[in-house]
């Protein structure tokens, strides 16, 4: 199929805002069953060849080891366990109250016990009521749906290309259902103490880091876009030159991020190596600013064994 389909966000906006509060609905059950990890990285959800995934979880909390899925090519919530049982059921029909109803009886049914600490929408700009008491968001539209998967899907695997030449620490390309956006960080030793930040941006952020991602756009951000962003920013980032063209620096919380609209990207007449080379660019500004070792952290091709690097030996 083609790179980068268009999905103009007029076209789906109801369908991703119930999509987004399901996923919230998941991803607190997630936050809720799994072992902390650092950095949240415990949190997000992965892709699958047929849409998102929780990963295993449970064990360590007593509940059987369980995964719960979405399945965006036969638009259904899937429970599983370790030992084979199943449930599932449809995505379309249901309100975010209805959907956080039925997965909570789907795990009961299969003896998983989760208490969500707080059933209400975490981190977004617009209000909404608690999961159970939400009706009113309940639109859901396969075809579209389908679509956005696969925009993720593609997305996915030029950030995995992307990360493929870093050798430091740096986060999976996941999925953070807070935002409903699909990242890669890269981290330096470089501590950050913020005393008067909230726990959740407290862990986050507490080695200096340059972060790459995708989301689809909302009512404030406007259309999807690729984005990069450097935190802390160093002085003079914004001064830095991004490619292809068409990207560029804007404002944001009282910072910049790199911009390249999914557009704009589509419109190049090698849309992958644009996208490529805009989240290099990206990287080489917040890298140089911040005075990172960038040849030292390099490791093209996914190869760090000096041997191969030496002779210069094809991948196989």
């Amino acid at each position: 199929m083609e790179l980068f389909p268009a999905i103009p966000l007029a076209e789906w906006r109801d369908t991703k805002t119930t999509v987004h509060l399901f996923c919230q609905v998941v991803g607190k059950i997630r936050l809720a069953a799994s072992v902390r990890r650092n950095h949240w990285w415990n949190v997000p959800f992965h892709l699958t060849g047929r849409g998102l995934t929780t990963r295993p979880m449970g064990l360590a909390d007593g509940n059987p080891i369980f995964t719960i899925d979405f399945d965006f090519v036969d638009h259904r919530l899937i429970a599983s366990t370790v030992d084979g049982r199943s449930v599932s059921f449809p995505l379309p029909g249901h309100s975010v109250a209805s959907f956080h109803r039925g997965v909570l009886d789907a795990l009961a049914s299969l003896g998983v016990k989760v208490s969500i600490a707080d059933p209400s929408p975490f981190g977004l700009p617009e209000k909404h009521p608690p999961f159970a008491e939400d009706t009113g968001n309940a639109t859901y539209d396969p075809v579209w749906m389908t679509r956005a998967w696969q925009v993720l899907s593609q997305v996915n695997l030029v950030l995995e290309e992307f990360a493929a030449g870093f050798s430091g620490k740096a986060s999976p390309v996941h999925l953070f259902w807070h935002s409903f956006d699909l990242a890669h960080t890269r981290f330096s030793d470089r501590r950050i103490h913020q005393p008067a930040a909230d726990p959740v941006t407290r862990e986050a952020y507490s080695r200096e880091v340059i972060s790459f991602g995708f989301w689809f756009g909302d009512a404030q951000s406007g259309e999807a876009a690729f984005y990069s962003y450097t935190a802390p920013e160093p002085a003079g980032l914004a001064d830095e030159p991004l490619h292809p063209a068409a990207a560029g620096w804007t404002s944001s919380g009282g910072g910049h991020l790199a911009l390249l609209r999914y557009s704009d990207a589509r419109a190049e007449p090698d849309p992958r190596a644009a996208v490529l080379a805009f989240l290099d660019s990206a990287y080489h500004a917040g890298a140089q600013r911040a005075g990172w070792n960038t040849d030292d952290l390099a490791c093209p091709g996914g190869i760090t064994d000096p041997e191969r690097k030496a002779h210069h030996e094809p991948r196989r």
